[in-house]
């Protein structure tokens, strides 16, 4: 069984909620699309959000899903995507694969063995091929938000690196991004102790802090971010 922890039903809700972040989804949809190859995976799909928009890039992908009530929406959701298969995934696991990249977003930090993941996430793709995460970032920034969603750690450039080398990975990029996420973040959820759901502050700032964040990183690198960016490779 996958190691998840938190409260599903929360869960389901912060999802639901972030689904209105367009702009956010679309710019780490871009980040992820230059590594995943022609046939990739997503660990953890949710409600399908991000892989409505991965799918049009692939000819085919493959959405997974942990939780058997999202399991169920999930491929109700996207039954009408001829390029995507839905199916159960629980990490860690020992299947092996074929698959060219493996993408998972705002996943690992829920799974106590992170490190049994990486591993699990690397047996199922072909030889070089891309693990592509996206992770929460930072330990102070762990807010009542996080715990009530399942996240067992946020994490640092750092601590992903050293859990990517213990997994056997080889590192291509690991990057902080959405910095000014990370103070709106900060504040919303441990200052006014509030959940990231659909509201407001969720619409302005996607409508018109994010369009400006994402211009100035393209040309600047963050020293820190709402999350960090990850691609590694499996060996060969």
């Amino acid at each position: 069984m996958a190691e998840l922890t938190g409260d599903q039903r929360v869960q389901s809700e912060v999802l639901e909620g972030l689904a209105t972040a367009v702009n956010h989804r679309r710019w780490f949809v871009e980040l992820a699309v230059p590594y995943l190859g022609d046939d990739p995976i997503e660990v953890g799909s949710g409600l399908g959000d991000y892989a409505i928009e991965w799918a049009p890039h692939f000819g085919r992908f493959t959405a997974t899903e942990a939780d058997p009530e999202r399991l169920v929406k999930l491929k109700e959701r996207l039954q009408g995507v001829p390029s995507v298969t839905v199916r159960e995934l629980l990490l860690p696991c020992e299947e092996v694969g074929t698959f060219s990249g493996a993408v998972s977003y705002n996943v690992l930090e829920h799974i106590v063995d992170h490190v049994g993941a990486l591993r699990s996430m690397a047996k199922l793709l072909r030889p070089g091929g891309a693990v592509v995460l996206i992770v929460p970032a930072f330990q102070f920034a762990m807010s009542p938000a996080d715990i009530a969603t399942g996240h067992v750690r946020r994490y640092t450039k750092k601590s992903m690196r050293a859990a990517l080398t213990e997994a056997g990975l080889e590192i291509e990029k690991v990057q902080y991004v959405n910095a000014l996420g990370l103070l709106g973040y900060y504040m919303a959820t441990s200052v006014f102790r509030l959940m990231p759901k659909e509201g407001a502050m969720v619409k302005l700032y996607d409508r018109f802090v994010l369009p400006v964040t994402k211009a100035a990183e393209r040309v600047v690198r963050p020293p820190f971010g709402q999350s960090v960016f990850v691609v590694a490779r499996t060996p060969g």
